[in-house]
């Protein structure tokens, strides 16, 4: 004999109400609502391995009765093919879950965690998550990596191109073949795909920072800079900025505690490279760094931003310096590495690994290991001096 089901009406549930105890309201096939204080909850009860199981469904009225019926008939096809619903469930979630686990999103994240944000210094990681959170995450962060093609990956790169930012789009491409890579080796995916788009992007036009490199040039910047009337930290700013031709982000991020002036010395991590890097500083760059420890000493960083937030100088400081002295399009604080590079190669005879090494460039060795590890520190001393004397000697 056939036992009926779909009993229930929906205005029998809606109308049905908590009796002061829990109460059942049963709709065949094992499924019933069970009616209590706080709600009403879908079940089903079916025996399995000749044992009493009971199945949730969730609350009514979020689950209808219609989906309720809908995942009984499903418990009940397992059921006839001899497998637990219970079981099947925490198998499927299991798989939602490993699923949600290994998307972009989720590789790209544990990328940055785990490698990314230990291989950088921490302003060019945040830089690079930002890219993927603007660029890549809201469009293919929720889809499993291993699913994902060349084409869906150019399609994101193609909106950068469009908005005219063809180096960024190239930089986004590179962090998604660092994710896909990265997502290989923990066993998401088989391979990178971004591999497949190296000659897909649009050329970069390559603009070279401005930079002055004539002696005849140099001294009117020199004498310009030495008559600049601004904030104090943005005065020694300048002033250093050609001594030790640093990258300008690492000058204006400089903090206190990783200089020791009696010993001449600063230790930092070069943005782009991340390996430690000793600058042997030159006598003028001391003085000058200890007329500015007596304003900005008790803080954290040697130039602070003059809004007093906590923040280093804004990366827009020494250039607009550099625009109202009138170098604007001639000089920039980036251009005084190119400046030092060229005439220290071609006018002070440097050898070009001493000069290679102190800009923190990747430098390949005859033997073809990756980077030229050796640190030419007397060297680069010596060389720090003799440049300082070059420009001192250059203004007189």
């Amino acid at each position: 004999m056939t036992r009926t089901i779909n009993k229930l009406t929906n205005l029998e549930i809606r109308a049905a109400a908590y009796p002061n105890e829990p109460s059942k309201l049963f709709d065949g096939g094992g499924l019933y609502l069970h009616i209590q204080k706080g709600g009403k909850y879908w079940r089903m009860k079916y025996r399995f391995a000749k044992k009493e199981r009971l199945l949730a469904f969730g609350v009514y009225p979020e689950v209808s009765l219609k989906d309720a019926r809908l995942s009984r008939d499903e418990a009940r096809e397992l059921l006839m093919k001899k497998i637990d619903p219970n079981h099947q469930r925490r198998l499927d979630q299991t798989v939602r879950v490993k699923e949600a686990l290994d998307t972009f999103g989720a590789v790209a994240r544990e990328w940055y965690i785990e490698v990314h944000a230990h291989a950088v210094v921490e302003s060019h990681a945040k830089r690079n998550l930002r890219r993927l959170e603007v660029y890549l995450l809201p469009y293919l962060g929720r889809r499993p990596i291993v699913e994902i093609t060349a084409p869906e990956l150019l399609e994101c790169l193609r909106r950068i191109e469009q908005s005219g930012k063809n180096e960024t789009a190239k930089r986004v491409k590179n962090l998604a073949g660092q994710v896909f890579r990265y997502g290989v080796s923990i066993g998401c995916c088989e391979r990178d795909i971004a591999a497949d788009l190296r000659d897909a992007l649009r050329p970069v036009k390559v603009v070279h920072h401005p930079a002055l490199i004539d002696p005849d040039e140099i001294r009117p910047l020199l004498l310009a800079i030495d008559g600049y009337g601004g904030h104090p930290a943005t005065c020694v700013a300048l002033k250093l900025a050609p001594l030790l031709f640093v990258r300008p982000g690492e000058l204006r991020q400089a903090e206190w505690a990783s200089f020791d002036l009696d010993n001449a010395e600063w230790k930092y991590l070069p943005s782009k490279k991340g390996l430690p890097l000793i600058v042997s500083l030159p006598i003028q760059a001391v003085v000058l760094l200890r007329e500015i420890f007596a304003i900005t000493g008790e803080g954290q960083y040697v130039f602070p931003s003059i809004r007093g937030d906590g923040r280093p100088m804004s990366e827009n400081t020494v250039n607009g310096a550099l625009h109202s002295l009138g170098f604007k399009d001639k000089m920039t604080g980036h251009g005084f590495r190119a400046m030092a590079r060229t005439v220290l190669a071609e006018r002070l005879n440097v050898p070009p690994e001493y000069i290679e090494q102190h800009l923190a460039h990747a430098v390949k060795d005859a033997n073809g290991r990756a980077y030229n590890r050796t640190t030419f520190l007397e060297q680069r001393k010596e060389m720090l001096q003799t440049w300082a004397d070059y420009l001192g000697d250059l203004k007189n």
